[in-house]
């Protein structure tokens, strides 16, 4: 710093010496210079300590007048000339008496210049005369897009509980874990017991050729049966056995002749039952299937975890960046307010003539940076805000995208170091990843379980109970109480009577036929009945069927089951460095954001020493600068020096925060610190 106000003190000087060259290069005889004058090195006022005569001796400066500046003697104003000592000729000014209100360094003549009257005495130099300009206004801040009167103050748990109701991404995860609970849902409607009930009416008319066949004079038999059947199935969730029971009813009427029953009612009633004695025992496909869903219901659970911890941790570091935006906007701002307020100063300075018109480019310079620096921040801050409202916003189009967005938090601060193992402990016990990786070994163990039992024979015990049930009204046959000859017929079609007219032709046969009448041999009473009787027959099991089995199915290769196995095994090894892996990464991350919040603890105690020393240099500056001992070069760079430290400060409050947030997603603690309770999923 003292090299800088050095350099900016050499400068000045070489400025006033050229100036002084110029104007003594006119004059008779130079006069003897000051020492302070010789002395370059010497700070802006140094010269006012030394010795000079009455009449070059400057006045005590108005205190009301603007910082390094001084009351202009009102005899003759700077930038002028007496009329009495006006040349002739207007295209040359001789050199005028020095102001008493301005000391003007003197230098020793080159030896090239041209001797000047003795009588002559320096001058002030000649500054054209300069209006004094307006402050320029302030830049516009509006954004686009965004009303300035619409604003939302939003806290940072208001943001995360937005973000978690309306968040896309947490919308999808939540959709996962409903989606695979459906699935798992659907797998085990196998175990539903399956009801089936087909009632259904069958008319036929066929013909007979068989004379049993009880067909009428038209050769044909015309039956129509109701029929109705019912039967239910279901597998067993334990044994990998299955069963299904039938209940089968008909009613039957036939315009036969040959039945003794007309209509009448059938009911038949069974059990049907597999049990496997080895493979599909312990575990079959549909088993197999619906412990895996269970453990990717888990795993989705694990997937919708860490989208919300990520999606909680982004809020977080949006928000906190959105609050360095806004606090590094206001920053700049009061940067703006002092470049300001030094352009009217310097403004005031030239307009009484106390300063060069050059000065101004030097204020303009720092005050377009200023503003340029301004509009980046204003930039920040929206680039900030559409972040956040990205994460808590459901729709492009929804009102809020046009309000301002204002943080009501301050960035946090403990001075307590973090301690490293119970981070790494919380990490190993509540990291998401690890827990996924752990059920993608379980369902591994479930697959390894299932491809080795498919690899034993397949011995299946089998069974089947059933009972039928009979009865119907007896039929009756029109005559059959007429006697009739006990032989008879036409003897060209029946053999019995052509035998019976050739022994009466050779009188063979003497006495006529008897005659007799036809009993037909009527049926069971229990067999007489309607469809009652037939329910009592069928459920008084005096007919039944029963059978009993075995399936054996032995594979002769069975390379199919053989390779599915070996593929899972070394899946298994896969898994098992996959999780060594991701123990490492955790690890890793817990470390570094460990170090990163220590970092950031650090960096907020240093920033804090480094903005208070700022503002004392700056006030110290600002007095050098009201006694003429500094320059505005100096005091720009001293109120740019505070506000880096104190945007450096708010910068490490600021990562300190993001940096905790991200040491809680490392660890798996963000959703308890954030009083965030996510439900476990349904496994029945």
């Amino acid at each position: 710093m003292f090299s800088n106000r050095m350099r900016s003190t050499l400068q000045t000087a070489t400025m006033w010496m050229a100036t002084c060259a110029v104007v003594l290069a006119q004059t008779p005889a130079p006069s003897q210079p000051s020492p302070a004058q010789r002395d370059a090195t010497r700070p802006p006022g140094a010269e006012q300590r030394q010795t000079t005569p009455d009449q070059s001796r400057p006045r005590p400066s108005d205190p009301t007048a603007p910082p390094a500046t001084q009351r202009i003697s009102p005899q003759t104003p700077p930038g002028t000339t007496d009329p009495a000592r006006r040349p002739v000729n207007p295209t040359v000014a001789p050199a005028e008496p020095q102001s008493p209100s301005t000391v003007t360094p003197q230098t020793t003549p080159s030896p090239d210049a041209s001797p000047l009257p003795s009588d002559a005495t320096p001058s002030d130099p000649v500054f054209p005369l300069a209006e004094r300009r307006p402050v320029p206004p302030m830049p516009s801040l509006v954004r686009l897009g965004v009303q300035s009167s619409n604003t939302i103050a939003l806290t940072l748990n208001e943001a995360i509980r937005r973000a978690l109701a309306n968040n896309n991404e947490i919308e999808v995860a939540r959709n996962d874990v409903r989606f695979a609970e459906s699935i798992l849902r659907g797998l085990e409607g196998v175990y539903d017991p399956v009801l089936q009930f087909r009632p259904e009416i069958d008319n036929s008319v066929r013909p007979v050729i068989n004379i049993f066949g009880g067909a009428d004079q038209s050769g044909t038999v015309s039956t129509t049966d109701y029929n109705s059947s019912m039967s239910a199935t279901k597998q067993f969730a334990k044994g990998g056995g299955n069963y299904s029971y039938f209940f089968n009813n008909t009613r039957e009427k036939t315009s036969a002749s040959n039945t003794s029953l007309n209509p009448f009612y059938s009911a038949s009633q069974g059990i049907q039952f597999t049990q496997p004695l080895f493979r599909n025992r312990s575990i079959d496909r549909n088993r197999q299937q619906i412990r895996v869903q269970r453990k990717r219901v888990e795993q989705s659970d694990a997937d919708f975890r860490i989208r919300t911890i990520g999606v909680i941790s982004t809020v977080q570091r949006v928000y906190w960046d959105l609050v360095f935006a806004l606090r590094d906007e206001q920053n700049q701002i009061a940067n703006l307010n002092l470049a300001r307020e030094n352009f009217r100063r310097t403004e005031a300075s030239v307009a009484a003539g106390a300063s060069a018109p050059l000065e101004r480019a030097e204020v303009q310079t720092e005050l377009s940076n200023r503003e340029a620096s301004l509009l980046i921040a204003s930039q920040g801050v929206s680039i900030s805000e559409n972040n956040l409202k990205q994460l808590i916003l459901r729709d492009p189009l929804a009102p809020e995208w046009s309000a301002a967005l204002v943080p009501t938090d301050e960035p946090s601060f403990d001075e307590t170091p973090v301690n490293l193992n119970d981070a790494l402990t919380e990490a190993r016990a509540n990291r998401p990843e690890l827990r996924r990786l752990k059920l993608q070994e379980e369902i591994n163990n479930i697959d390894i379980q299932y491809f080795k039992n498919q690899t034993k024979p397949v011995v299946d015990l089998t069974g089947t109970f059933s009972t039928t049930g009979l009865a119907g009204s007896q039929q009756t046959t029109t005559g059959a109480t007429t006697p009739v000859p006990l032989i008879g017929g036409d003897p060209n079609t029946s053999a019995s009577a052509f035998l019976l007219r050739q022994l009466q032709r050779n009188n063979l046969i003497l006495e006529p036929i008897p005659f007799v009448t036809p009993v037909s041999a009527a049926p069971p009473e229990f067999l007489i009945g309607g469809y009652g009787q037939t329910l009592q027959n069928l459920f008084g099991f005096k007919t039944r069927n029963i059978v009993a089995g075995v399936t054996i199915q032995l594979p002769l290769r069975n390379r199919t089951a053989e390779a599915n196995l070996a593929g899972a095994r070394i899946q298994k090894e896969q898994l098992v460095a996959s999780m060594r892996s991701q123990e490492q990464g955790v690890e890793v991350e817990v470390r570094n954001a460990a170090q990163a919040v220590e970092t950031a603890r650090r960096r907020v105690l240093s920033a804090r020493q480094a903005r208070a020393n700022a503002e004392l240099q700056l006030t110290g500056e600002q007095r050098l600068f009201q006694v003429g001992r500094s320059t505005t070069f100096l005091l720009f760079q001293r109120e740019n020096q505070l506000v880096n430290a104190r945007n450096q400060e708010l910068r490490a409050e600021t990562d300190y925060n993001k940096a905790l947030a991200e040491l809680q997603r490392a660890t798996s603690t963000t959703l308890r610190a954030n009083n965030v309770i996510v439900e476990m999923p349904t496994l029945n």
